[in-house]
């Protein structure tokens, strides 16, 4: 197995038209009461246990540093405190809230999303963790709270031009989300990224107390230590516009420190709702890629 057997392994897995089928299945389902929703999830997860899960070209992070991290704690789940660290190899470590910025195909769904998170340190592993306080989307989505989610914003524009100019606006429907950058790619230069942030971080992802699951439930990516190597490093005053705001994020004082932008595709595995996956390690992470049969693997969705 390598980096483009998996790559490719798991493109296969995801079916367009199964997509399709998903979609529409939600806007039956999404009538059912909350708790029936989560059994049917549940239980189709329990059978799968992982879903393909490709982020496509030029995902872009904005990173803000938070001054007081005091007041970010209430918003942890149980186990987690907030953490400082750098977002490049070398850089001076910071308290950061992020905003993810990305186009993504799985078995169940495929759109756009934007997520609020906060780095956290999860005191029982001593794992750097994502801790997901927010999102907004185009597609369907699931978490515990909500349950199957109907989109909750339209006409989402994620995408990149032929000048190099990569544009985020998303709003939701209720208008108490948005979403918004614009940031010219031409003088961003590859750097190597802090991989405990980077590749712990994505082994570790957790649910803030107002993202849905106050229990802090925890899920995994199962990828190649490579896929989080390096990015482009966009400079700030390369970036022309952007504003984030959520009912439920950013009053913290936080100021743009950092902007980030992968201009591959990242192919992973990701732990389907209410499974999880923990790797301790770099070295478990590349040992568990390195032992995936696609030909045995039944994904959520299929």
């Amino acid at each position: 197995m390598n980096v483009l057997e998996y790559a490719k392994g798991v493109e296969k897995l995801v079916g367009p038209m199964m997509v399709g089928k998903t979609h529409y299945l939600q806007t039956r389902l999404a009538k059912l009461p909350v708790f029936l929703q989560r059994k049917i999830v549940t239980s189709a997860s329990a059978k799968a246990g992982k879903m393909p899960f490709v982020v496509e070209p030029y995902c872009t992070f904005l990173f803000y540093e938070i001054p007081e991290p005091a007041r970010v704690e209430k918003f942890m789940p149980e186990g987690f405190v907030p953490a400082k660290s750098s977002v490049f190899a070398g850089d001076k470590e910071k308290y950061y809230g992020i905003v993810s910025m990305f186009r993504i195909h799985t078995s169940v769904f495929w759109g756009a999303r934007a997520e609020y998170y906060l780095v956290a340190e999860n005191t029982s592993t001593g794992l750097l963790s994502w801790v997901m306080m927010d999102y907004i989307s185009d597609t369907i989505s699931y978490d515990e709270a909500h349950g199957l989610k109907s989109p909750d914003c339209v006409g989402a524009v994620m995408t990149t031009t032929c000048e190099g100019d990569f544009v985020c606006e998303m709003r939701s429907l209720d208008g108490a989300k948005k979403v918004e950058c614009t940031a010219s790619l031409l003088g961003a230069k590859m750097r190597p990224l802090n991989q405990r942030l980077w590749i712990e971080g994505n082994t570790s992802i957790a649910y803030g107390r107002l993202a849905g699951e106050p229990d802090g439930d925890l899920f995994s990516l199962t990828f190649f230590p490579e896929e989080m190597a390096a990015a482009l490093d966009v400079p700030l005053k390369d970036v022309a516009h952007y504003g984030v705001s959520s009912s439920r994020t950013g009053r913290f004082g936080a100021v743009l420190d950092r902007v980030v932008s992968f201009p591959f595709a990242q192919h992973m595995l990701s732990d389907s709702p209410g499974q999880q996956t923990s790797y301790g390690s770099e070295e478990a992470l590349r040992a568990a890629v390195m032992g995936v049969d696609f030909k045995k693997i039944r994904t959520l969705g299929k």
